[in-house]
């Protein structure tokens, strides 16, 4: 789709299937004019047939139709979770979900075949996985130790899964009623399954709370605390909400985090300079007796700059999560009917000549120097999206990402298994909802 932008410029117009029409934005100039000027009129969420089940999209922070309940929504969000004061708070928490990450990853590299590698972005989705159960619910929710866990921790994959297929259904409204790929019939389960563990979750809070057990106050604590002002918020949150929100929790955190941490690897080990130079880097600031924390991260320029190249090479979202018009729009000249999908081709944008030097080579010296960031200000870099649906969970997603790759680096030398060269690397892309590597990458750790 970013070839199209040469012959039919900078915004692209689809008509798919017999009700489908699309706009797609390519270059950061329209999105600029897009988030700049016309934000609310394309505020809405385009929401496929596969997030129906359940009703998820009505208690969804970035699903829910734009209005008075998303912004009461996103307000929970920015003020109870999000919020760099509650982030700070939660460092022993990261701390403990990265140390139990390296003990992981040191274990199952002792246990690997000699020259085999391990799936090191699995260890990253664990650890973001636990540490959004320990802050929402006060508990390690990818623990191999409990049945419960596994079972949440399954379905949640599932969903991620099933939601990041393209659906035919969405292109040919008229086939939902088949579900020909099986995909609602999946998310109808797996999501039904998440839903039920977290009512035994809920079920048990109330429970300790009636007895008047303190285990300190968490975001499951501040949802069932909740009460409205009467006017645009409910008097209280259904248990549906509850549910809903805490799934989107999990949904939107562990899985940008993993994957952005392994494209960032997967990068260094393809550029041994740049892998030489990040860890000189690391072990100047940190040295050798001591852990990695997240404090070390604002003195670590280089490291941030890896991670912005390769955000701007291999977004989570390539396509962010498609918007729609709230109303007749005119965009850029063109008239946009309500109703319009509305596409953010990141993707394309993080590889414009236009806005890049040498567009398809990894170079992290370009940030240096640089106020570019990734908080959506700057529209020639918005892996994670900009204006009002910017993703509410940046700055803990962000924290997480620089605190998880600095303690890899940091820890283990990372070595290539026998008969990959960093040439040979596999770079392709599963490309959905998410932009995954199509073949996880297999690494051996050794302890640095």
């Amino acid at each position: 789709m970013a070839s199209l932008k040469q012959k039919y410029g900078p915004v692209l117009w689809l008509k798919l299937g017999t009700s489908s029409n699309i706009m797609v934005v390519q270059t950061a100039q329209a999105a600029a004019e897009l988030f700049k000027n016309h934000d609310t009129s394309f505020a809405n969420r385009a929401i496929g047939d596969a997030n129906l089940p359940h009703n998820y999209p009505q208690g969804s922070p970035a699903l829910a139709p734009y209005g008075p309940f998303w912004r009461f929504l996103r307000r929970i969000c920015t003020v109870e979770m999000f919020v760099h004061k509650k982030i700070t708070e939660t460092v022993p928490v990261r701390r403990t979900c990265v140390d139990n990450m390296l003990k992981w990853i040191e274990k199952a590299a002792n246990s690997a075949e000699k020259g085999g590698g391990i799936e090191v972005t699995r260890y990253v989705f664990l650890a973001s996985f636990n540490m959004l159960g320990n802050l929402i619910l006060s508990k390690d929710l990818a623990d191999p130790e409990s049945e419960e866990a596994s079972e949440f921790f399954n379905a949640m994959k599932g969903i991620m899964e099933w939601s990041g297929i393209p659906n035919v259904s969405d292109i040919f409204p008229f086939l939902r009623k088949f579900d020909l790929q099986n995909l609602r019939k999946k998310m109808t389960r797996d999501m039904g399954k998440a839903m039920e563990i977290v009512s035994i979750f809920l079920k048990e809070r109330k429970e300790e709370r009636k007895k008047g057990e303190d285990k300190g106050k968490d975001f499951l604590d501040v949802l069932l605390e909740f009460e409205g002002n009467g006017k645009d918020e409910p008097d209280k949150l259904s248990e549906h909400q509850m549910k809903v929100f805490i799934l989107e929790m999990f949904l939107a955190g562990s899985e940008t985090t993993s994957s952005s941490v392994e494209w960032a690897l997967t990068e260094l080990l393809r550029h041994p300079e740049a892998m030489d130079k990040v860890k000189r880097e690391i072990s100047e600031v940190v040295g050798p007796n001591r852990k990695f924390e997240e404090s070390d991260i604002d003195n670590l320029p280089y490291m941030q700059a890896v991670i912005k190249e390769s955000l701007r090479l291999h977004p989570p979202l390539p396509f962010l999560i498609p918007r729609e018009t709230v109303q007749d729009t005119k965009f850029m000249g063109y008239d946009i009917p309500k109703g319009t999908r509305v596409l953010v081709n990141t993707w394309a944008i993080g590889r414009d000549p236009e806005c890049w030097e040498d567009p398809m080579s990894f170079k992290p010296e370009r940030f240096l120097g640089s106020k570019l960031d990734v908080k959506g200000q700057h529209y020639e870099l918005i892996p994670f999206g900009a204006g009002r649906r910017i993703c509410v969970g940046l700055p803990l997603g962000h924290r997480m990402m620089h605190f998880a790759l600095g303690s890899l680096l940091h820890e283990f030398e990372w070595e290539l298994p026998d008969c990959v060269s960093p040439k040979s690397i596999n770079m392709d892309e599963s490309m959905g909802t998410t932009a995954r590597k199509a073949l996880s990458l297999k690494v051996i750790p050794k302890r640095a």
